[in-house]
């Protein structure tokens, strides 16, 4: 059967209480948090109808049919054949970052970070009493565009007595890339050796945009699975978010028992919507996504050849997976901080670049992820704040 999926309509979400719709006002276009505009599938909306109708809520635990769902997805989507008992729910993927400094960290202990990051990967550690250690990508010319490269010999010489753990994001928020194979094995190498711990974010793991399949850290080798954790949700793909669930998949029963000693008490579970609707995503969301990612594809390319044209100055990422792009903006003549450049004369809201470490200044993040009037209108609005900008640089007023 063929089905069709409408990504196009704009949902009017400032009648909800959306973070990403309501922080800024009214006539912002808000492009800044990993929160996608579109309705989630339908078989999830009807699982949760379903189960809204059965009227009681009470405590419930982790449900087995969801952990067979969650490791058919892995095997089907990402060829990684993962034992049931190795899928530990979390309420959140942040709640997982915490959660793994806590349990693999001393106080005092280092983590190390590919910067710029995911800002949680930043908080995380001295959240626990712990260091977090930056070391920045490199940007490498692409065309008009940036391609982040790893820095290996930075990395392995940032690497302390103390460095524990190594949170790795890969997919890579923001700068969108899907690491090789290769370049996994050289960083697994680098940590397996040093014994230092992989912690894998890998919640963007669904949305390759170029076709592929995504390569787990954790499934290169049974050494690397025994040194890793991987953290992952169905709240990227299927745009979930507010309903809580993700999960950790950890192989080496030592650590996973690590995991769920420094939980106990703290965690809270996993709610039973969040469980019901992970489960009928996983289930019966492939069509959807496969129609999400043709969309996004289309959204980045547009955007990309948007940004060749009418924002000068500006180098973007192409991003290989997510639905995030990378705008550096240190050439582009803009008067101070993008970010609040942004806002202020576009009423758009970006992500701060500054926000994702040290390397991320001078930068923001935007958020493809909606329909595309929406975001050509956002890139629209940019980019006649940069030409008013030049314009008045070019011809300041009389008397200065």
């Amino acid at each position: 059967m063929n089905e069709t999926f409408d990504f196009d309509t704009v949902v009017d979400r400032r009648r909800s209480h959306s973070i990403k719709w309501r922080r800024y006002g009214d006539d912002v276009l808000p492009m800044w948090v990993a929160d996608m505009d579109f309705v989630s599938p339908e078989p999830v909306l009807r699982a949760l109808h379903e189960r809204i109708a059965h009227g009681v809520f009470g405590y419930e635990a982790a449900h087995p049919e969801l952990i067979e769902a969650i490791v058919a997805w892995l095997a089907r989507r990402h060829g990684w054949q993962v034992p049931p008992e190795a899928v530990v729910l979390l309420p959140g993927l942040v709640s997982g970052l915490n959660l793994v400094c806590r349990a693999y960290g001393y106080i005092g202990d280092h983590v190390l970070m590919l910067t710029p990051v995911y800002p949680p990967f930043l908080t995380a550690p001295p959240n626990q009493g712990l260091v977090a250690d930056q070391v920045p990508l490199r940007p490498v010319a692409d065309g008009p565009r940036w391609r982040y490269e790893i820095d290996y010999e930075a990395f392995a010489a940032a690497i302390g007595p103390r460095t524990r753990i190594f949170l790795h994001c890969h997919p890579h928020n923001p700068v969108g890339r899907e690491y090789t194979p290769a370049e996994l094995e050289r960083l697994a190498a680098i940590c397996l050796e040093r014994d230092v711990l992989i912690v894998s974010d890998e919640i963007h793991a669904d949305l390759i945009l170029d076709g592929g399949r995504h390569t787990p850290m954790a499934a290169l080798s049974p050494a690397i699975a025994d040194r890793c954790v991987t953290l992952m949700a169905p709240s990227k793909t299927f745009n979930l978010p507010g309903l809580g669930c993700s999960f950790a998949v950890v192989t080496n029963p030592r650590l996973r028992a690590r995991l769920e000693q420094a939980a106990a008490g703290l965690i809270p579970h996993v709610n039973a919507l969040g469980m019901t609707a992970a489960w009928a995503a996983y289930t019966e969301g492939d069509a959807w996504l496969t129609a999400l990612l043709a969309y996004l594809r289309a959204n980045r390319d547009t955007l990309l050849a948007f940004v060749d044209e009418h924002l000068p100055g500006i180098r973007a990422t192409a991003p290989e997976a997510t639905y995030l792009a990378w705008f550096d903006c240190r050439q582009a003549g803009i008067p101070g901080n993008p970010f609040r450049f942004f806002l202020r004369e576009a009423r758009v809201a970006t992500q701060d670049g500054a926000d994702f470490g040290c390397s991320g200044e001078g930068c923001v993040r935007f958020n493809f992820g909606c329909p595309r009037s929406l975001m050509l209108e956002a890139l629209e609005r940019m980019a006649a704040a940069l030409r008013r900008t030049m314009d008045t640089t070019s011809h300041p007023p009389k008397g200065e």
